[in-house]
């Protein structure tokens, strides 16, 4: 199970359904990147490492997590295919070294996202692209569309900066989460979707985060650290939508503090099995 597959429980569905309404948002705001091919999936996982290069080369101090590419690895038993990949792997970690280096963002660097996309869902679902190795030059168009919509200043820090962290001991109570990035007192989630309006699913997804931070404290950070935002990055659009956090005056999420402390502790109580 993870934090995903735990708030699509029916039960788990309906008492945050119940709890935290989806808030009545209006986003407009012009499509700046349209997919240009129909590789949504993958070039969302390939922009999720293309961002994390480009704020680590921002952010030298930004502390960092094992790919997920490396840790497929381990799921391949197949030695030909597992010595061909381990060469993918560590050729993505020399070009990748050297753009945080020089900060030159080559089309070589976009490659190696969408190569390390691709065997992503060996450890994710089992699944082995037939086409593991073969690259789409619209998809390396449509990775140069996105990242130059980023604007440095909203993804730099000014204390601390964690690139996929998970959240101590309260991770395993949900079988696994790990947040795409963390900048000072904000968690911040990347959708590349084309559709620019906050689901449920994901909204939810945004609290589960912040909850999972106040039970486990989130790895890399002080214990005090005191996440004030839960905001999604539209990377297509190039646009933050900002949620306070529940314990926030002005929130997006009006939920009262007593509501809320009863709503984690039967959070944790769900997760664990105690009903």
């Amino acid at each position: 199970m993870s934090l995903t597959s735990f708030i699509k429980e029916p039960d788990v569905r309906k008492k945050f359904a119940e709890t935290f309404p989806l808030p009545k948002i209006n986003l407009k705001a012009e499509l700046k990147a349209p997919p240009i091919t129909i590789n949504y999936s993958l070039v969302g996982t390939a922009f999720d490492y293309l961002l994390r290069f480009y704020i680590k080369q921002h952010n030298p101090n930004a502390i960092t997590t094992e790919w997920v590419a490396e840790i497929a690895l381990q799921c391949v038993e197949d030695n030909i295919l597992k010595t061909k990949l381990k060469k993918t792997v560590d050729d993505a970690k020399l070009i990748y070294q050297k753009y945080l280096k020089d900060g030159s963002l080559t089309d070589n660097v976009l490659k190696i996202a969408i190569l390390l996309a691709k065997i992503d869902p060996i450890y994710r679902a089992g699944y082995i692209d037939p086409n593991i190795d073969v690259v789409d030059e619209g998809d390396i168009k449509d990775l140069r569309n996105l990242i130059n919509l980023v604007d440095e200043s909203s993804f730099t820090a000014k204390e601390i900066c964690l690139l996929n962290p998970t959240f101590g001991k309260a991770s395993d109570l949900v079988g696994g989460a790990d947040a795409d990035i963390v900048i000072d007192n904000q968690i911040i989630d990347m959708k590349t979707t084309k559709f620019l309006q906050l689901k449920k699913q994901d909204f939810h997804q945004l609290i589960g985060y912040y909850i999972l931070s106040l039970i486990g404290g989130i790895d890399g950070a002080d214990d005090d650290l005191d996440i004030k935002t839960i905001s999604i990055y539209f990377c297509r659009h190039g646009i933050f939508l900002p949620l306070m956090v529940p314990s926030a005056n002005s929130s997006m999420i009006q939920i009262s503090d007593a509501k809320f402390k009863e709503f984690v502790k039967w959070f944790v109580d769900r997760a664990s099995g105690k009903i």
